[in-house]
């Protein structure tokens, strides 16, 4: 068996010395607005997770308001040495710093929960409408991978949605509630229902946009 482990060992080492992660600074320009603390790979070790209002221009046109849209960015740090190291960069999953119509009102806020990262976004997409989404990844196979999302459209009169999805267990929740500011409007049936669905494969980290619009799952 002592063998068996030398090789495991050996694999290891080398799995750690093909990563080369690169020193970590701040970019010039950007702007720090959250942080999260917490183990993602389960060696005994604090990750960082920093997010960043970037300088550089978002592709969407400036919002009612009349505020300049921007590219936010985060990066999961790793520890090493004396320092940090940039483990993963993702600028796809966060919203720029104008989305929406109120970008004002925006909130986003990271936090890493039982190993996995949780970002959750809320932001108004018209005058009554406000979306709020949850997405949850977790560190396993080598790569960071979607496993959970929640996602919320609600209506100040009319309507409140919700899907929730569990990526690894397959499990899908949707419920559909409906209201009215108006006495006299007639209503249609709420709905909830719960069942598995097989999905193809967890969607990695770095193709999050890409595979989400693809095959039809809210971004």
């Amino acid at each position: 068996m002592k063998p068996f482990f030398s090789f495991l060992i050996v694999l290891a080492v080398s799995a750690l010395s093909a990563q080369t992660l690169k020193n970590f600074s701040v970019p010039k320009g950007y702007t720090q607005i959250a942080e999260a603390k917490g183990d993602l790979d389960k060696d005994g070790k604090d990750e960082t997770v920093l997010v960043f209002n970037t300088n550089i221009k978002a592709s969407y046109e400036q919002n009612p308001e009349g505020i300049s849209d921007y590219k936010r960015v985060f990066y999961i740090l790793k520890k090493e040495n004396s320092g940090l190291k940039v483990w993963k960069e993702n600028s796809d999953i966060i919203f720029s710093s104008g989305f929406g119509f109120y970008p004002s009102d925006n909130t986003l806020t990271i936090n890493i929960k039982n190993n996995c990262l949780v970002i959750k976004q809320l932001f108004f997409t018209n005058s009554r409408h406000t979306q709020q989404y949850k997405h949850t990844f977790r560190f396993q196979n080598g790569d960071f991978y979607l496993i959970g999302l929640y996602d919320h459209f609600e209506d100040t009169c009319d309507f409140s949605f919700t899907n929730e999805i569990n990526f690894s267990t397959g499990q899908v929740i949707v419920d559909r509630e409906y209201s009215s500011c108006d006495d006299d409007t007639k209503l249609p049936e709420n709905l909830h229902k719960e069942f598995t669905h097989k999905f193809p494969a967890l969607i990695k980290m770095n193709d999050f946009l890409s595979e989400t619009t693809s095959s039809g799952f809210p971004v």
